[in-house]
């Protein structure tokens, strides 16, 4: 299991893995930040480019917040930085 740290940017104008802020990776989502939409919209984003299916990642802190750590099942920290380096490229 490998840790992300993300900072996301609801109400965005569309949904987008913009670059690294320090250890932090930019996140941006349509969905707005209520009742849960922009977290769901982080989970599916960022399984649908690491090829995992939605529920291997979780939220383990920041629910409310933009900034966000995550737990992502299936690949360790090394791998999930390699994928989203090239998502970015």
């Amino acid at each position: 299991m490998g840790k992300l740290s993300v900072k996301v940017v609801p109400s965005s104008a569309k949904n987008a893995i913009v670059g690294w802020l320090g250890d932090a990776l930019k996140i941006k989502v349509q969905a707005p930040a209520e009742k849960g939409k922009a977290n769901a919209a982080v989970i599916k984003l960022l399984a649908a480019q690491l090829g995992l299916p939605q529920d291997a990642i979780e939220i383990v802190s920041g629910q409310t917040t933009a900034t966000k750590v995550l737990a992502i099942h299936g690949l360790e920290t090394a791998q999930i930085v390699a994928q989203l380096q090239q998502a970015i490229a």
